[in-house]
């Protein structure tokens, strides 16, 4: 493998005072050196401030010289209805994609300065960018930031038609490309070359992304997997046996020191963890997985999931007594009518038995209910189970469930069987699915036992088990977990992915290569998840303009097969809101800080009246900042800013 694809450990979290150096005031934001990161200089705030009036000079005027905001409000919009206007004019000579931007922008526009959305989000981003244009900064009561004009920067552009989406060193005219003015074999040619360009392109940056099963990678955890056996003194028939991983889980960082290169910060993190009882393991199988050199540099997703940053382990900390109200952000507290139900749509409930893992997701959706890995109450008691159970005979509109947790494979076969009697034996039961993480963290967990026990009650038409499982990198991908995955399926049972969208894996092209090598071992993708917004977690959150920019120009080139996914969103308390779908959600503020606040429809908009949600995400600014830390070129996501 090319050593220069590779990103250390080391350079993972950029330091505080690594800032954008602005060089040189161009017409594309993106050719100076944005992306290149340069120690110990700070934001030139003022050549980015006259950066935001040249993008838009009739809006800067319109700023400057309005003497009350509401004056600057009604020019405004009186500006932008004229823009649109001009939009539909014969004689624009703007492409028609880039009138496309031009609209979308205007709508953004509008809806960011309406009085309602200040109201709602108690922020008048107008307000700051009217005192910005009469130089009246004293007057601001938050501290605006680049991320804020770096926002409004593109937007200007963007209702002006100059977004530099389609060509980036002048406007982009009306025009055919040359292989529609062609026919026949000479057309195809044509368009052959611009095929393989863009073929070419994406598997340079598959390259950037190794799977568990490349033979080099498979020679690294060989060695690994001997080095851990050595550590617990296990047999090769040890490492086959499920229960030898489970009894062996990592729960503290002494094994961690003697197997593998920690940095500093990820020793205290662990260590702090444990000394104050915050969930952490790690299986053994899953250790093997991780690079034993940092300098390797494949393995960051791997260890993001179950080592803890340090901003983790603080907020838990800070929150230990009241975490269960801090960290529910689904508000699963009031959505379970009874014990281990929660229920948010008609047709699907999800019944949580046991109450902990084989080892700790550090973003975990339920880490404010799991108290430890391995738990002995994880099991709830066989009287909740039961009143559980009995509780769908009063719901019969429910068809499908989900068991989940926790993870109900860490439970013993004789556990999980009575569990599948009782649902199967309910009629208008058509689907059991099971929610793990076994195929990832514990592949040996699929013994032909458990197959079987699952093969007795697949019983299609009438009644299908479907696996829900959870692979983030492909990375993770593995001999082991094909083995797993293989099983089941030739039992005819389907295996899915949910996949979360963290800035361990959206990297350009980052995601598809995951896709790919899912579908190479009979995994379809399902969903994947928006980061839940969850304080502790904000290390590892992706704006959600890049999941939307993510699927547009990288999920869209695969087969459509490959990209069976929805991107979507979890509104709290109501429940997935499908972020391709412009109806469900939009742009309603920019933050101080950069932050874009969205109003998410929930699914039931068309059914019943049901509130809306605001949202704030990460800025995109901090997002591209963390990104060039890594390594990546900037520029590849100059369009991330025209998701909205």
């Amino acid at each position: 493998m090319a050593q220069k694809n590779i990103v250390s450990k080391k350079t993972r979290q950029p330091s505080p005072k690594l800032k954008w150096v602005s060089t040189k005031l161009l017409d594309d934001v993106f050719t100076d050196e944005v992306s290149l990161f340069k120690p110990h200089f700070e934001v030139d705030y003022e050549a980015y401030l006259q950066r935001l009036w040249d993008s838009n000079p009739a809006v800067h005027e319109i700023l400057k010289n309005a003497d009350t905001l509401e004056a600057a409000r009604d020019a405004l919009y009186s500006y932008l209805e004229r823009a649109e206007r001009n939009v539909f004019k014969v004689d624009n000579d703007l492409h028609i994609l880039e009138k496309s931007t031009v609209r979308e922008s205007i709508r953004v526009f509008k809806s960011i300065i309406g009085p309602i959305n200040e109201f709602r989000t108690e922020f008048s981003a107008l307000d700051g960018l009217w005192k910005l244009a009469r130089d009246k900064r004293d007057e601001l009561k938050s501290k605006i930031s680049v991320g804020f004009i770096m926002e409004f920067i593109n937007l200007f552009r963007g209702v002006i038609g100059k977004s530099n989406v389609y060509l980036e060193n002048a406007q982009v005219k009306k025009g055919i490309p040359e292989f529609l003015k062609m026919e026949g074999r000479d057309a195809a040619l044509a368009r052959m070359e611009i095929l393989d360009d863009i073929g070419s392109n994406v598997n340079k940056y598959l390259k950037k992304y190794p799977s568990g099963l490349e033979e080099e990678v498979i020679g690294w955890r060989l060695e690994n997997k001997a080095k851990i056996l050595r550590y617990f003194k296990g047999t090769e028939n040890d490492w086959n046996n499920y229960q030898w991983h489970i009894k062996n889980v990592i729960m503290s960082v002494e094994p961690l020191l003697e197997l593998i290169e920690l940095t500093n910060e990820e020793k205290e993190a662990v260590d702090k963890a444990v000394k104050n009882r915050i969930a952490f393991g790690i299986t053994p199988y899953y250790l093997s997985l991780m690079d034993a050199k940092l300098s390797i540099g494949y393995d960051h997703a791997i260890r993001a999931q179950v080592i803890p940053p340090k901003e983790y382990v603080d907020k838990m900390v800070e929150h230990q007594a009241d975490r269960k109200i801090s960290f529910d952000f689904m508000g699963e507290h009031d959505t379970s009518p009874v014990d281990l139900i929660t229920r948010r749509y008609p047709i699907i409930s999800i019944l949580k038995p046991y109450n902990s893992c084989a080892q700790i997701c550090v973003y975990c959706q339920r880490n404010w209910e799991i108290e430890r890995v391995l738990e002995p109450r994880a099991l709830a008691s066989k009287e909740k189970i039961d009143k559980a159970l009995a509780w769908f005979d009063e719901h019969k509109s429910i068809g499908d469930v989900l068991i989940t947790g926790g993870d109900p494979l860490v439970m013993k076969d004789a556990q999980l069987k009575r569990i599948l009697e009782i649902l199967a034996a309910k009629k208008q039961i058509y689907r059991i699915r099971i929610g793990t993480r076994t195929p990832v963290v514990l592949p040996t967990r699929f013994t032909d036992d458990l197959i079987n026990l699952f093969a007795q009650f697949h019983r299609p038409p009438k009644l299908e088990i479907a696996f829900v499982t959870h692979f983030e990198h492909s990375y993770e991908v593995t001999p082991e977990s094909m083995e797993a995955v293989q099983k089941l399926r030739k039992i005819g049972i389907s295996v899915y992915n949910q996949q979360v969208y963290t800035v361990e894996n959206s990297r350009r092209f980052e995601t598809v290569k995951l896709r790919r090598d899912l579908k190479s071992i009979g995994v379809d993708p399902y969903y994947t998840f928006n980061m839940k917004g969850k304080e502790e977690t904000r290390r590892y959150m992706v704006p959600i303009a890049r999941i939307l920019q993510e699927r547009k120009e990288e999920a869209r080139l695969l087969p459509g097969l490959d990209r069976t996914d929805e991107p979507v969103f979890n509104v709290p308390k109501l429940g997935k809101n499908h972020l391709r779908a412009g109806q469900d959600h939009r742009l309603v503020m920019i933050l101080p800080d950069g932050s874009r606040v969205y109003e998410f429809h929930p699914w039931e908009k068309n059914i019943t009246a049901i509130p809306p949600y605001n949202y704030v995400d990460v800025p995109i600014y901090d997002y591209l900042e963390e990104l060039a830390s890594r390594g990546e070129n900037i520029r590849d996501y100059r369009t991330i800013w025209f998701y909205y």
